[in-house]
């Protein structure tokens, strides 16, 4: 490696607008200097002028105390101390450097923790050993700092001395920031406060509760495909996502699910890609593809799945929290996009598997996170595209005979390597949601239904199933009898039982 200058002036890179004219350092400044054929990191450093730090946006401005030396192994330790790690980049760095030319920069400091640290990370995720002989100093440290992401217990590493606590294996290892948000929501505890509340819930009123969200989230699912299925197929993958948790995720599970998934074959090849996939449109008159996300080549499927399976393992056997443990999961299976058709209904069944296991829920309440994401579509599509869309202009493709897409260049490690902390702060807005709002707001409707059933039975003798229509239709038209209605269904009701059945599911449903 020459001995060119690192650091960069800046007031926009790459269209972004800096809070101030600085100097870029860490992984900003390797990437635009080595030119990385990778996004750049959501957040990117600067070391200010003036002796100021603050946080803006994406940027992150250091007082010009932080300056330091102009040097590639200066620069990576300041990212590793202040950014966090960065798998792909340093993936995408080794690829770049020579053995000689990493031999050469751990050599400064050999014992320097952050010497070891990139030392471990060029073994293993390169796979293979440098010329170097195992430590015997006695102190460890771990790879990952817990001040500034999320880590699991870890295993030693004799040779490094390090502690491996990266949350996932080599194959597949997406990583999570801790920010304000992430923390705030983990200290409130919501897997204990469902626990309280639903504790506190009659039986009877937890099993309906619970039959009538999973079809919820079921519809829910497919409408955020753009489908709406028959109430059949519907309760079949309702009942699909009940199991969830009561088996090991395996490739056979994953192929059992997209059979469940999907009604008819008859237009889809079933199971694993063998060709290319990407999501988009198609240009009118010439059928050439828009992607909008491409999907992991279908050579790499084979060692993406069996990372993203041995990752389920290890995280399930982990103190990682659940939710968190959820994202990293389902969300690298649907960037991975292994199958033709239902991935993401898969990839939302993957939430409940995971919160299952992990018993974020300890009364068998599957959370109906589809419902959610539904009512925040807009944000939904902002974090997979935050994914997606900048990994665009690293992807080489050409166009098939089809109209698909020809993946031309090793995307292997876009895949198995992210920043999923977007994701994970979304999928907790949604838990959120639906502890807050959707289960308390369906166990409310179904302990009024029952308490206006009890009025129809004794004022009415009403029969269940006309109970159930009636409801229905005073749910649809505001707490009103249509006229059509009284005139045929209930014609037998007099204007003044009307009027009385009406207040009454006002007080009832409207008034508390």
């Amino acid at each position: 490696m020459n001995s060119n200058r690192f650091s960069l002036r800046v007031t926009v890179l790459h269209g972004r607008q800096a809070p101030e004219e600085a100097t870029l350092v860490g992984y900003g400044a390797i990437i635009e200097k080595l030119q990385l054929a990778m996004p750049l990191p959501e957040q990117l450093s600067l070391v200010s002028d003036k002796r100021r730090s603050y946080s803006e946006h994406h940027w992150r401005v250091f007082s010009s105390r932080n300056a330091f030396d102009d040097t590639l192994y200066k620069h990576l330790i300041f990212a590793l101390k202040y950014e966090g790690l960065n798998l792909l980049f340093f993936k995408k760095l080794f690829d770049k450097l020579s053995e000689k030319e990493v031999l050469s920069i751990l050599q400064l400091e050999p014992t320097g923790q952050y010497s070891r640290k990139i030392w471990f990370l060029y073994e293993w995720l390169m796979q293979k050993q440098l010329a170097i002989q195992d430590l015997t100093i006695k102190n460890y440290v771990p790879l990952i700092d817990e001040k500034v992401q999320y880590a699991i217990e870890g295993k030693s590493s004799p040779r490094h001395r390090i502690v491996n606590n990266l949350p996932g294996t080599i194959n597949y290892c997406p990583l999570i920031r801790k920010s304000v948000k992430l923390e705030k929501f983990i200290s409130e505890n919501y897997a204990k406060k469902t626990e309280g509340y639903l504790n506190g819930l009659r039986k009877d009123i937890l099993q309906r509760t619970s039959a009538f969200l999973l079809l919820k989230d079921s519809k829910a699912s497919f409408t955020i495909e753009g489908e709406s299925p028959k109430s059949k197929r519907a309760a079949r993958w309702g009942s699909a996502i009940g199991q969830a948790g009561t088996k090991d995720l395996s490739e056979k599970e994953l192929l059992r699910l997209q059979q469940i998934v999907i009604e008819s074959a008859r237009f889809i090849e079933m199971g694993f890609r063998k060709k290319g996939g990407f999501i988009g449109e198609h240009d009118r008159s010439s059928a050439e593809p828009i992607p909008e996300h491409i999907s992991a080549r279908w050579e790499d499927l084979d060692k993406l799945i069996t990372g993203l399976l041995n990752t389920n393992d290890l995280l399930l056997k982990s103190e990682m929290n659940a939710v968190l443990a959820a994202t990293i999961i389902a969300f690298g299976f649907v960037f991975i996009h292994p199958f033709e058709d239902g991935n993401g209904r898969i990839h939302r069944y993957l939430i409940h598997h995971v919160l299952a296991k992990k018993r974020f829920s300890q009364q068998g309440m599957i959370f109906p996170i589809s419902s959610s994401i539904l009512d925040h579509i807009g944000d939904y599509r902002l974090v997979l595209e935050a994914y997606s869309q900048p990994l665009l202009d690293f992807i080489e493709w050409e166009e098939t005979e089809d109209h698909n897409v020809k993946v031309l260049n090793d995307t292997f490690d876009y895949y198995r390597f992210f920043d999923a902390t977007k994701q994970a702060e979304f999928l907790y807005d949604c838990v959120k949601d639906t502890i807050e709002n959707i289960i308390p707001k369906e166990v409310d409707y179904l302990t009024n239904y029952d308490e206006f059933k009890r009025y129809l039975d004794d004022e009415y003798e009403m029969p269940d199933k006309l109970v159930s229509l009636l409801v229905r239709f005073l749910d649809q038209n505001d707490g009103k009898l249509s006229k059509r209605a009284r005139d045929e269904e209930f014609a037998s009701l007099t204007e003044s039982e009307v009027l009385d059945i009406e207040s009454n599911y006002k007080s009832i449903f409207r008034d508390k």
